[in-house]
């Protein structure tokens, strides 16, 4: 994790932003409590990770699916089995996905609380 931890406080030296929302289910399970303390280190070297309950993202139609933007312009879509093993990632090219994906990321953002917010709120405070 410290080499993770060490490019971002870099990239973030040099102007980069890296965010992400992650939508989780509550109450948290063991997995995401886990991410939530790890995402105290991450915020803390740099990357802003916020969060939105599952049911606020159904009701905001937001895709069920994982992806990552890449400068707002290079799309992947992460494929995972039904046991949630990750099998890769797919680049996607079509402009119009990638419009749509950004408005969703957008969308998430503006709905989703600071990590430490749900952390006070779910009780885990700050290990």
């Amino acid at each position: 994790m410290q080499s993770w931890l060490d490019m971002l406080r870099e990239a973030r030296a040099q102007g980069r932003r890296f965010a992400r929302v992650r939508v989780v289910t509550l109450p948290l399970n063991d997995y995401s409590r886990f991410g939530v303390w790890c995402s105290q280190f991450t915020n803390g070297a740099g990357e802003d990770i916020r969060y939105l309950e599952r049911g606020k993202a159904a009701a905001l139609a937001l895709p069920d699916h994982d992806y990552w933007l890449f400068d707002s312009r290079k799309l992947v879509r992460m494929h995972f089995d039904d046991r949630d093993a990750f099998l890769g990632g797919e680049v996607i090219e079509d402009a119009a996905e990638i419009v749509k994906h950004n408005y969703w990321r957008d969308a998430a953002w503006h709905h989703a609380i600071r990590r430490d917010d749900l952390a006070t709120e779910q009780h885990l405070g700050r290990v």
